[in-house]
């Protein structure tokens, strides 16, 4: 099932809920991506499709410097699973596919 393309994703974490949008794009056979929020925009790492299941990370600085590794499923246009950051507990994500390119500041 192919993901590439723009998915908003939500972020239930200890400290509130978050939004993020993620671009995924496929270049040479590989795919790659990019996250937009809190007023950063940061590129993914070790971005892996396995069947449904979509694994990444990114780092961020805003809130607060993390090193992130979200672990999903895709299920035709909606996506959900979970986001961990460090030694902290995993964070619920979900997310849609987004028909049109949205981009937070």
């Amino acid at each position: 099932m192919p993901v590439e393309g723009t998915w908003k994703l939500t972020i239930s974490t200890p400290i509130g809920t978050m939004t993020a949008v993620v671009e995924f794009h496929r270049r040479d056979g590989v795919l790659t991506g990019t996250a937009h929020g809190a007023g950063e925009q940061v590129p993914l790492h070790a971005v892996v499709l396995d069947g449904d299941r979509l694994t990444w990370k990114q780092a961020i600085t805003k809130p607060m410097r993390l090193n992130l590794a979200f672990d999903v499923t895709v299920d035709g246009d909606t996506l959900h699973g979970t986001s961990k950051a460090g030694r902290l507990p995993s964070s619920k994500v979900t997310g849609a596919r987004q028909a049109t390119p949205e981009r937070q500041v």
